[in-house]
């Protein structure tokens, strides 16, 4: 707007002045301001720059203003020499030194000597260009004063500076805030070169304010107002090599500034020789001086370029050193997949040179498998931008030399036309891996799935029935215990146990299909995953997996070869499952599970089916195993004690302790199913640890309260019933039980050790070391349920005897049986000849006591005498004396026939509670023997 006013002469001549000097001076002002304005907000290192900028407009609207005021205000020509010339000349300077600040500096003395040569050759081809063409012209200022023409010839060298200066730091500038400089070094160049057409001679003898030339000056300020909010948003700092080729034009330019300054500098010193005039020897020193710093400058670079030649040889060496040592396989491939470099390493790690790798595609040595896998994750990479994934990993096989194949990782990551691929072989690592991978799913024993694998097979194989498919599609689960096996590791040892199970689990896998699964469970279990035994027919199906099971049981039970020769027998019990619509893998091995210790219970070596009922049994024993542990938590077990009565004196020579459970209604149980429970091998190992715990508190009982009578002077034996499972237990050794005898102060022989029904778990050589212990100590011990069971004769003939006590099966029949009257005969004279007390149980009748006394039965308990009394019935019926016996009227001998009993018996009183006290004599009426009422205390 400015420039077309003045072009088209717009307004009066007065307005013209005034715009030419005030205006101007105002455009300088505004520009002052802006720069101010930025500095106070900006920081950092370019913050004095814009001060001095802005000090820079403020001299030029300065000398606008004192301009104008003679021209517009006293209407009176400027002189020669003036204020408005002081304030004018202020402004290249402190442009000049605000360019320095705001480029970008040089870091080393070499570079800032360098920059000052650039602008000493920049400046004097122009000064020589500009003398030759335009001062030698103005002859003038030779003849005013020396002020008008230093006034005059500063002008244009502070112009020709302020060129140069801008110039050589344009190439230099920061790429941080490019358009800021841009604008700032634009709008001092349209400056300088007003300036430079207002000192032309012919511009300066016609020049008026308010002309064309205004305008430039006008846009020169306004430029400079708006440089330094050019910038918007902040620029990511660039490298100087990433500048140099995103710019390669002005690179060049940048390197052929000092050369294309010194042509300047000769064609001007050319032009003034050839003018026919005398040499001006301003021209002649310029040119002498722009020609020797440029020498210098080339000096300068040879050397600098020595140097940076040296440290890049240093570098290369360095990472030559590091790329032709290091162990890891560095290759550069082209963009067609083609390797262009292999370093030495290739020849350790691949088994071939490297110069016979290189030019050969990547692709042919990567395995098939892997290609495909390989290409796209190096395709994801490229189309990634670099500033999200710098670069990324890739896995796949290598062809080794031999014809094998390794595991090379390999980093990957650009560079420039291709990519850098830094390979290592970890062959050894995935190997590893998978060994581990394989110890955690695989017996470490017998290399057979664990069962956390068998468990994934049986997810699969469930998780792979569909509602269409048939029953050929049923699966079905084998679970598999070895009977006898800690007998082996108790025995022969546990490195015995151990090739054992290695023969078995060889056995095992040999006997089952390609499609089939066995496993070890752990201990002696194992289990085998049957799938596709699918028959239209249930029935059909169910009989091939039960012949597969029992193949897998004849199998499994022949003889083992260990220990150098050592032949050992084992059973299997194996229980048999179904899968069903719906079954998880959990609930049908607990269902196979529940069938195989089934088959144990059953006589172990046996195949079994699981039926539901077993579950319901599953859950009866963890409902009594609960029962159990409630009673024990909060003392519901009592002890009773039922008195053992000599038949030949009538007295109480022993009391029999027996443990009973308290209902919630007051009524006493005898806890048989629990003692049953721990006596059999069950699945709930919890169950008969409870009832060992009733086991232990039943001796602790009964010895604590047998002391306590005796301290108040009845002294009696008792009689301790336990399991000869129990007696195996550390807390029942020698040891232990002289401690709890001694604890109570009760002497051994006060204590009888009831041997139960042998547990076929138990070694009779193990349980004669147990009970020569005890015995040693004064403990007798007593064999229980003589006539009934497989072991009593082994019994008495590996352990040594006190009292041999009759089964209450025998004496139940006794007076009805000719055949069960001349067993018991004979038990009790074999009891005889070892020497030993005869103890009957179960004498609830008044012949059975007649006619166990004429066969010299020593000693019985039941209800004809006493039942099972607490404490205080008890120690009245110790103190109240004998109890009567029964007297036989005919003889004790039944019929040969075994018909009904002929043994007939006086009445046998039996006085309420067995005290005795002389109460009225009734006959003791039969009760369960899983029922006492309370008695009260």
């Amino acid at each position: 707007g400015y420039g077309t006013g003045a072009a088209l002469g717009w307004g009066s001549d007065r307005l013209a002045v005034f715009m030419g000097d005030f205006g101007l001076a105002a455009a300088a002002f505004l520009a002052a301001y802006s720069c101010l304005l930025y500095a106070r907000r900006a920081a950092g290192r370019h913050r004095p720059a814009w001060l001095l900028f802005a000090v820079s407009s403020a001299m030029v609207g300065m000398g606008n203003a004192v301009w104008g005021w003679y021209e517009f205000v006293l209407r009176q020509p400027v002189p020669e020499t003036s204020l408005a010339d002081f304030f004018f000349l202020l402004f290249a300077p402190t442009a000049i030194v605000g360019l320095l600040v705001l480029a970008k500096r040089p870091v080393t003395t070499a570079g800032w000597v360098c920059l000052g040569l650039d602008v000493w050759l920049i400046a004097g081809s122009l000064l020589t260009l500009c003398w030759s063409l335009a001062l030698t012209h103005a002859d003038d200022w030779r003849d005013g004063s020396v002020v008008q023409a230093a006034t005059q010839l500063a002008y244009p060298l502070l112009d020709i500076v302020l060129v140069s200066m801008v110039l050589a730091l344009h190439f230099r500038r920061s790429s941080v805030d490019r358009s800021v400089i841009n604008t700032a070094a634009g709008a001092l160049g349209v400056t300088v070169l007003c300036d430079a057409l207002f000192t032309a001679p012919l511009f300066q003898q016609s020049y008026a304010s308010g002309q064309l030339l205004d305008a430039g000056w006008f846009a020169g300020s306004l430029l400079l107002a708006y440089a330094p909010w050019a910038g918007g948003v902040p620029q990511r700092a660039t490298s100087d090599r990433e500048e140099e080729e995103s710019r390669p034009v002005a690179g060049v330019f940048a390197a052929l500034t000092p050369y294309l300054a010194a042509a300047v500098c000769i064609l001007g010193a050319l032009y003034n020789f050839g003018d026919r005039r005398e040499v001006d020897q301003v021209v002649l020193v310029t040119a002498f001086t722009v020609a020797l710093a440029l020498v210098v400058r080339q000096a300068i670079m040879l050397l600098d370029n020595i140097r940076l030649a040296r440290e890049l040889a240093h570098k290369e060496r360095h990472f030559r050193s590091l790329v032709q040592g290091s162990s890891d396989v560095i290759m550069i491939a082209s963009c067609e997949g083609v390797l262009r470099y292999v370093s030495p390493a290739a020849a350790g790690v691949y088994g071939r040179p490297a110069p016979e790798l290189v030019g050969s595609p990547l692709s042919a040595l990567i395995h098939p498998e892997d290609l495909g896998r390989f290409l796209h994750e190096v395709r994801r990479y490229l189309t990634t931008p670099p500033g999200q994934e710098t670069s990324t990993r890739v896995e796949c096989r290598f062809q080794h030399g031999n014809g094998s194949w390794l595991n090379v990782e390999s980093t990957v990551s650009r560079y420039r036309d291709g990519l850098i691929f830094n390979s290592r072989d970890v062959t050894e690592r995935v190997r590893l891996q998978a060994q581990l991978q394989h110890n955690a799913s695989h017996d470490p024993l017998t290399d057979l799935p664990n069962r956390a694998l068998f468990t994934e097979r049986v997810k699969q194989a469930l998780g792979g029935r569909r509602d269409s498919d048939g029953p050929d599609r049923d699966a079905a689960v084998l679970y598999i215990d070895l009977d006898g096996f800690k007998a082996v590791n108790d025995t022969i040892g546990h490195q015995a146990g151990d090739e054992l199970l290695v023969q078995a689990g060889r056995r095992l896998l040999e006997s089952v299909r390609a499609q089939d699964t066995a496993a070890r469970l752990g201990g002696d279990e194992f289990a085998t995953l049957i799938i596709g035994e699918g028959s239209p027919d249930p029935a059909e199906r169910e009989m091939r997996v039960l012949e597969i099971a029992d193949r897998l049981r004849l199998k499994l039970s022949e003889p083992y070869l260990v220990e150098s020769g050592t032949e050992v027998r084992v059973a299997a019990s194996i229980g048999v499952a179904f899968a069903e619509p719906g079954i998880a893998p959990s609930t049908l091995l607990r269902n196979a599970d529940l069938a195989m210790y089934r088959a144990k219970q059953a006589g172990k070596g046996r195949v079994e089916l699981y039926a539901p009922q077993l579950q319901a049994e599953m859950a009866q024993r963890s409902q009594l195993a609960g029962r159990l542990r409630t009673a024990l938590d909060e003392g519901q077990f009592v002890l009773l004690h039922q008195p053992v009565v000599s038949l030949e004196t009538g007295r109480v020579a022993a009391v029999a302790a027996q443990t009973r459970w308290r209902s919630s209604q007051g009524i006493l149980f005898t806890p048989g199913e629990f003692l049953r429970q721990g006596q059999r091998r069950t699945a709930d190992a919890r169950s008969e640890e409870r009832v060992a715990e009733v086991d232990r508190w039943t001796l602790e009982e009964a010895v604590m309260r047998a002391a306590a009578r005796r301290a108040a002077g009845l002294r009696v034996p008792v009689v301790v019933r336990v399991p000869a499972g129990r007696l195996t237990d550390r807390v029942l050794d020698g040891r232990a039980f002289a401690a709890l005898l001694e604890r109570h102060g009760l002497p051994p022989e006060d204590v009888t050790v009831e041997l139960a029904e042998h547990d076929p778990r138990v070694s009779l050589g193990e349980l004669e070391v147990r009970l020569a212990a005890l015995r040693r100590l004064g403990v007798r011990i007593a064999l229980d349920a003589m006539g009934c069971g497989h072991g009593t004769v082994a019994a008495l003939r590996a352990l040594q005897i006190d009292v041999l006590r009759l089964d209450r099966t025998l004496v139940e029949s006794l007076t009805e049986s000719g055949r069960l009257y001349k067993l018991t005969a004979g038990l009790l004279r074999i009891a005889r000849e070892l020497g030993t007390d005869s103890y009957a149980e179960g004498v609830d009748l008044p012949e059975q006591a007649a006619a166990l006394r004429a066969l010299g039965c020593t000693h019985a308990q039941g209800a004809v005498f006493s039942s099972a009394l607490d404490e205080h019935r008890l120690r009245r019926a110790l103190s109240g004396g004998a109890y009567p016996l029964p007297v036989a009227n005919v003889p004790a001998q039944p019929s040969r026939g075994g018909g009904r009993s002929v043994v007939v018996a006086g009445s046998l009183p039996v006085r309420r509670g067995g005290a005795a006290t002389p109460d009225p004599v009734v006959h003791s009426p039969l009760r369960p023997h899983s029922e006492t009422s309370v008695p009260p205390t």
